[in-house]
């Protein structure tokens, strides 16, 4: 596998498209992680099913958020994507997320060719309102079985949101 930091970029923010790797498919209770040091897709840990990703989760090359990690992307697709795979993405808005204390949003996207919603989903409005609960839900209490109460969804930001988030975290990458 190649070393996704290395042969992409962050993609074209100012535009609204980003390059995503994806770590864990929806409806997967794997957490598989980019391991930086090893450039390799590495299991972390086996969740209990109940808390499968409602979304694909991935992650934007060459940036770091607060937590130190690259910046995590929900990627929003009718089926799941396997790991390893990247994809130009549009982004759609930001999960402002805090874990034990630690700033660790999440960027909403979608494929930027979505031919079977005939590219349809640009906000976060053109999600279902059902899907943006479930995922709430799920980042809210996914940890509750180890470590209740350390998860919180603060809100839910709009593509500009999104983008200053972006270049905040890429600015950290280059810095490091």
């Amino acid at each position: 596998m190649a070393d996704f930091n290395k042969i992409l970029t962050p993609g074209d923010v100012d535009n609204d498209i980003v390059n995503v790797v994806v770590e864990i498919p929806a409806g997967s209770s794997h957490k598989i992680e980019w391991n930086r040091d090893l450039a390799v897709m590495q299991l972390d840990r086996v969740e209990p099913a109940v808390f499968a990703k409602p979304t694909n989760y991935g992650f934007i090359p060459q940036t770091l958020d607060e937590d130190g990690d690259e910046l995590d992307a929900l990627i929003i697709t009718d089926e799941p994507l396997p790991t390893g795979v990247f994809l130009e993405a549009k982004v759609i808005g930001v999960m402002n997320f805090v874990d034990g204390d630690e700033v660790d949003d999440k960027v909403v996207v979608v494929p930027v060719d979505d031919r079977n919603t005939g590219n349809a989903i640009n906000t976060l409005d053109d999600i279902p309102a059902q899907l943006i609960k479930q995922i709430d839900f799920h980042f809210s209490h996914y940890k509750d079985l180890k470590k209740a109460g350390t998860t919180i969804v603060k809100g839910w930001g709009n593509v500009d949101d999104a983008k200053a988030i972006i270049h905040e975290s890429i600015e950290r990458w280059n810095k490091k």
